[in-house]
Protein backbone atom coordinates (compact mmCIF):
# COMPACT_ATOMS: atom_id res chain seq x y z
CA UNK A 1 0.00 0.00 0.00
CA UNK A 2 2.97 2.75 0.46
CA UNK A 3 4.91 1.88 -2.55
CA UNK A 4 1.33 2.35 -4.59
CA UNK A 5 1.21 5.92 -3.86
CA UNK A 6 4.21 6.94 -5.44
CA UNK A 7 3.78 7.54 -8.91
CA UNK A 8 5.19 9.44 -12.32
CA UNK A 9 4.35 13.28 -12.41
CA UNK A 10 3.36 15.61 -15.45
CA UNK A 11 2.36 19.19 -15.68
CA UNK A 12 -1.02 18.57 -14.55
CA UNK A 13 0.14 18.85 -10.91
CA UNK A 14 2.61 21.64 -11.04
CA UNK A 15 0.89 23.43 -8.48
CA UNK A 16 1.18 21.31 -6.39
CA UNK A 17 4.83 20.52 -6.54
CA UNK A 18 5.71 24.26 -6.59
CA UNK A 19 4.01 24.80 -3.65
CA UNK A 20 6.03 21.29 -2.10
CA UNK A 21 9.34 22.99 -2.97
CA UNK A 22 8.35 26.20 -1.74
CA UNK A 23 8.28 24.68 1.98
CA UNK A 24 11.97 23.33 1.60
CA UNK A 25 13.51 26.37 -0.32
CA UNK A 26 17.16 25.32 0.34
CA UNK A 27 17.03 21.34 0.15
CA UNK A 28 14.62 21.42 -2.77
CA UNK A 29 16.34 24.35 -5.08
CA UNK A 30 18.15 22.20 -7.42
CA UNK A 31 14.42 20.90 -8.48
CA UNK A 32 13.14 23.93 -7.81
CA UNK A 33 15.04 25.62 -10.52
CA UNK A 34 14.51 23.30 -13.53
CA UNK A 35 11.03 22.80 -13.02
CA UNK A 36 10.57 26.63 -12.82
CA UNK A 37 12.47 26.42 -16.52
CA UNK A 38 10.72 23.47 -18.00
CA UNK A 39 7.68 22.20 -16.16
CA UNK A 40 7.49 18.35 -15.05
CA UNK A 41 7.39 16.80 -18.77
CA UNK A 42 9.83 14.02 -18.62
CA UNK A 43 10.63 14.90 -22.75
CA UNK A 44 11.57 18.37 -21.56
CA UNK A 45 13.37 18.04 -19.02
CA UNK A 46 15.58 14.66 -19.57
CA UNK A 47 14.43 13.33 -16.65
CA UNK A 48 11.51 12.25 -14.62
CA UNK A 49 9.96 13.11 -11.35
CA UNK A 50 7.95 10.78 -8.97
CA UNK A 51 5.44 12.02 -6.48
CA UNK A 52 4.64 10.49 -3.60
CA UNK A 53 1.13 11.58 -1.75
CA UNK A 54 -2.44 11.64 -3.07
CA UNK A 55 -3.21 14.49 -5.78
CA UNK A 56 -4.67 16.54 -3.55
CA UNK A 57 -1.77 16.56 -0.97
CA UNK A 58 1.36 15.71 -2.47
CA UNK A 59 4.09 14.71 0.40
CA UNK A 60 7.48 14.18 -1.15
CA UNK A 61 9.12 14.44 -4.82
CA UNK A 62 12.14 12.29 -6.31
CA UNK A 63 14.04 13.52 -9.46
CA UNK A 64 15.72 11.37 -11.24
CA UNK A 65 17.44 12.45 -14.07
CA UNK A 66 21.75 13.08 -14.36
CA UNK A 67 21.13 13.16 -10.48
CA UNK A 68 18.73 11.55 -8.27
CA UNK A 69 17.54 14.17 -5.82
CA UNK A 70 14.30 13.50 -3.19
CA UNK A 71 12.76 16.40 -1.71
CA UNK A 72 10.90 16.39 1.42
CA UNK A 73 11.11 12.57 1.08
CA UNK A 74 9.52 10.23 4.36
CA UNK A 75 10.74 6.96 4.69
CA UNK A 76 7.73 5.08 3.40
CA UNK A 77 7.97 7.74 0.78
CA UNK A 78 11.42 6.60 0.17
CA UNK A 79 10.63 3.07 0.47
CA UNK A 80 8.54 3.84 -2.83
CA UNK A 81 10.94 5.89 -4.84
CA UNK A 82 13.37 3.16 -4.48
CA UNK A 83 10.58 0.54 -5.42
CA UNK A 84 10.32 2.27 -8.43
CA UNK A 85 14.11 2.40 -10.04
CA UNK A 86 15.74 -0.60 -7.87
CA UNK A 87 14.75 -2.28 -11.18
CA UNK A 88 16.36 -0.06 -13.93
CA UNK A 89 20.08 0.39 -14.91
CA UNK A 90 21.76 3.01 -13.31
CA UNK A 91 21.79 6.11 -15.49
CA UNK A 92 22.72 9.20 -12.58
CA UNK A 93 26.01 9.45 -11.34
CA UNK A 94 24.92 10.69 -7.87
CA UNK A 95 22.15 10.76 -5.59
CA UNK A 96 22.05 14.04 -3.15
CA UNK A 97 19.85 15.51 -0.85
CA UNK A 98 18.84 15.52 2.28
CA UNK A 99 20.93 13.24 4.56
CA UNK A 100 18.19 10.90 5.75
CA UNK A 101 16.34 10.76 2.33
CA UNK A 102 19.81 9.98 0.75
CA UNK A 103 21.19 7.02 2.77
CA UNK A 104 17.69 5.65 2.82
CA UNK A 105 17.54 5.03 -0.73
CA UNK A 106 21.66 4.19 -0.88
CA UNK A 107 20.45 1.04 1.33
CA UNK A 108 18.19 -0.13 -0.61
CA UNK A 109 19.13 0.36 -3.97
CA UNK A 110 23.36 -0.17 -3.36
CA UNK A 111 23.00 -4.17 -4.26
CA UNK A 112 21.18 -2.89 -7.52
CA UNK A 113 22.72 0.31 -8.54
CA UNK A 114 26.75 -0.32 -6.47
CA UNK A 115 29.07 -0.17 -6.23
CA UNK A 116 29.08 3.72 -5.27
CA UNK A 117 32.64 5.47 -5.87
CA UNK A 118 32.36 7.62 -2.73
CA UNK A 119 29.84 8.42 0.26
CA UNK A 120 29.12 11.46 1.87
CA UNK A 121 26.85 11.24 4.68
CA UNK A 122 27.42 14.30 6.37
CA UNK A 123 27.40 17.47 4.45
CA UNK A 124 26.08 20.72 6.22
CA UNK A 125 23.53 22.71 4.38
CA UNK A 126 23.83 26.30 5.07
CA UNK A 127 22.17 29.71 4.10
CA UNK A 128 22.42 33.53 5.15
CA UNK A 129 19.89 36.21 3.92
CA UNK A 130 22.15 39.24 5.26
CA UNK A 131 25.49 40.69 3.79
CA UNK A 132 28.57 38.92 5.39
CA UNK A 133 29.97 40.70 8.41
CA UNK A 134 33.30 40.69 7.02
CA UNK A 135 35.17 42.80 3.98
CA UNK A 136 34.35 41.45 0.97
CA UNK A 137 37.08 41.46 -1.65
CA UNK A 138 36.89 44.01 -4.16
CA UNK A 139 38.94 42.14 -6.83
CA UNK A 140 36.65 39.26 -6.97
CA UNK A 141 33.97 40.02 -10.31
CA UNK A 142 31.97 38.43 -12.45
CA UNK A 143 33.92 36.30 -14.96
CA UNK A 144 33.54 37.89 -18.95
CA UNK A 145 32.76 35.92 -21.63
CA UNK A 146 36.01 36.64 -23.22
CA UNK A 147 37.12 35.03 -20.27
CA UNK A 148 35.85 31.63 -20.07
CA UNK A 149 39.13 29.71 -21.53
CA UNK A 150 40.96 31.72 -18.68
CA UNK A 151 38.61 30.16 -16.06
CA UNK A 152 37.87 26.37 -17.70
CA UNK A 153 41.36 25.42 -16.08
CA UNK A 154 40.24 26.60 -12.66
CA UNK A 155 36.68 25.12 -13.15
CA UNK A 156 38.64 21.74 -14.31
CA UNK A 157 40.83 21.21 -11.04
CA UNK A 158 38.23 22.28 -8.61
CA UNK A 159 35.96 19.24 -10.11
CA UNK A 160 39.13 16.89 -10.00
CA UNK A 161 39.73 17.87 -6.67
CA UNK A 162 36.26 17.54 -4.95
CA UNK A 163 34.72 15.08 -6.92
CA UNK A 164 38.05 12.47 -7.58
CA UNK A 165 37.41 12.36 -11.42
CA UNK A 166 38.33 14.34 -14.12
CA UNK A 167 34.82 16.46 -16.01
CA UNK A 168 36.88 15.82 -18.94
CA UNK A 169 37.59 12.23 -18.95
CA UNK A 170 35.98 9.79 -21.45
CA UNK A 171 35.11 13.05 -23.97
CA UNK A 172 33.59 14.94 -21.81
CA UNK A 173 35.50 18.28 -22.02
CA UNK A 174 33.24 19.40 -24.30
CA UNK A 175 30.34 18.94 -22.40
CA UNK A 176 31.69 20.57 -19.40
CA UNK A 177 33.39 23.63 -21.20
CA UNK A 178 29.82 24.23 -22.38
CA UNK A 179 28.29 23.79 -18.77
CA UNK A 180 30.93 26.28 -17.45
CA UNK A 181 30.29 29.04 -20.42
CA UNK A 182 26.58 28.93 -19.79
CA UNK A 183 27.36 30.00 -16.15
CA UNK A 184 29.30 32.94 -17.43
CA UNK A 185 27.15 34.18 -19.58
CA UNK A 186 24.40 33.86 -17.33
CA UNK A 187 26.22 36.05 -15.13
CA UNK A 188 26.81 33.36 -12.40
CA UNK A 189 30.76 32.68 -12.71
CA UNK A 190 32.84 34.69 -10.31
CA UNK A 191 36.57 35.00 -10.00
CA UNK A 192 39.79 37.18 -8.68
CA UNK A 193 42.04 37.43 -11.16
CA UNK A 194 45.83 38.25 -9.98
CA UNK A 195 48.33 38.28 -13.19
CA UNK A 196 46.09 36.50 -15.50
CA UNK A 197 45.34 33.64 -13.27
CA UNK A 198 42.50 32.40 -11.59
CA UNK A 199 43.37 32.40 -8.26
CA UNK A 200 40.04 32.19 -6.72
CA UNK A 201 36.05 31.02 -8.52
CA UNK A 202 32.95 30.09 -7.24
CA UNK A 203 29.52 30.33 -9.08
CA UNK A 204 25.81 30.55 -8.64
CA UNK A 205 24.90 26.64 -9.67
CA UNK A 206 21.51 27.17 -8.99
CA UNK A 207 19.26 30.21 -8.88
CA UNK A 208 15.66 30.03 -7.39
CA UNK A 209 13.03 32.75 -6.43
CA UNK A 210 13.94 31.48 -2.65
CA UNK A 211 18.14 31.27 -2.93
CA UNK A 212 20.88 31.61 -5.14
CA UNK A 213 22.61 28.34 -4.12
CA UNK A 214 27.12 28.59 -4.49
CA UNK A 215 28.98 25.71 -5.71
CA UNK A 216 32.23 25.30 -6.94
CA UNK A 217 34.31 27.26 -4.85
CA UNK A 218 38.04 26.67 -5.16
CA UNK A 219 41.24 28.63 -4.16
CA UNK A 220 44.69 28.56 -6.21
CA UNK A 221 46.76 25.99 -4.05
CA UNK A 222 49.41 28.03 -3.80
CA UNK A 223 47.07 30.59 -2.69
CA UNK A 224 45.33 29.37 -0.14
CA UNK A 225 45.70 30.22 3.44
CA UNK A 226 45.29 33.98 2.41
CA UNK A 227 42.02 34.77 3.38
CA UNK A 228 40.85 34.83 -0.36
CA UNK A 229 37.66 32.64 0.09
CA UNK A 230 36.36 34.55 3.04
CA UNK A 231 36.65 37.94 0.98
CA UNK A 232 35.64 36.06 -2.18
CA UNK A 233 32.31 34.65 -0.42
CA UNK A 234 31.72 37.79 0.78
CA UNK A 235 31.56 39.22 -2.23
CA UNK A 236 29.32 37.05 -3.51
CA UNK A 237 27.07 37.08 -0.62
CA UNK A 238 26.61 41.07 -1.23
CA UNK A 239 26.17 40.44 -5.20
CA UNK A 240 23.39 37.86 -5.04
CA UNK A 241 21.56 39.67 -2.47
CA UNK A 242 21.61 42.91 -4.42
CA UNK A 243 20.92 41.08 -7.75
CA UNK A 244 20.00 37.60 -7.84
CA UNK A 245 17.84 36.02 -5.06
CA UNK A 246 16.52 37.10 -1.06
CA UNK A 247 19.31 34.35 0.51
CA UNK A 248 22.68 32.66 -0.63
CA UNK A 249 22.71 28.83 0.36
CA UNK A 250 25.27 26.25 -0.20
CA UNK A 251 26.55 22.81 1.49
CA UNK A 252 29.95 21.44 1.98
CA UNK A 253 31.67 18.75 3.66
CA UNK A 254 31.55 17.99 7.26
CA UNK A 255 35.30 17.28 7.01
CA UNK A 256 36.47 20.94 5.36
CA UNK A 257 37.06 22.18 8.40
CA UNK A 258 38.37 25.25 6.58
CA UNK A 259 35.67 26.01 4.37
CA UNK A 260 33.30 25.78 7.20
CA UNK A 261 35.19 28.33 8.85
CA UNK A 262 35.21 30.63 6.14
CA UNK A 263 31.18 30.01 5.48
CA UNK A 264 30.56 30.66 9.26
CA UNK A 265 32.44 34.13 9.39
CA UNK A 266 30.61 35.24 6.04
CA UNK A 267 27.41 34.96 8.46
CA UNK A 268 26.02 31.18 6.88
CA UNK A 269 24.15 29.18 9.47
CA UNK A 270 23.06 25.76 8.91
CA UNK A 271 19.87 25.09 7.78
CA UNK A 272 20.11 21.14 7.61
CA UNK A 273 22.15 18.86 6.35
CA UNK A 274 22.95 17.11 2.46
CA UNK A 275 24.39 13.85 1.55
CA UNK A 276 25.95 12.64 -1.62
CA UNK A 277 26.85 9.58 -2.81
CA UNK A 278 28.61 9.48 -5.96
CA UNK A 279 29.62 6.99 -8.88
Amino acid sequence: MLTAAARLLGDAERGSVERLLDGDPFGGAQVAERISMAGLAWWRQDARIFGYGSRRHLESLCWLGANLIPVNASPAAVSAFADMVAGEPRGCSSIVGSADAVLGLWSRLASSWGPSRDVRPNQPLMATSSPAPVPADPGVRLVRPDEIDLLFPAAVAMYTEEVGVSPTADGGERSYRERVGELVRARRAYARVINGQVVFKAELAVITKHTAQIQGVWTAPEWRGRGLARGGIAAIVRDALRRVAPSVSLYVNDYNTPARAVYERCGFQQVGTFATVLF
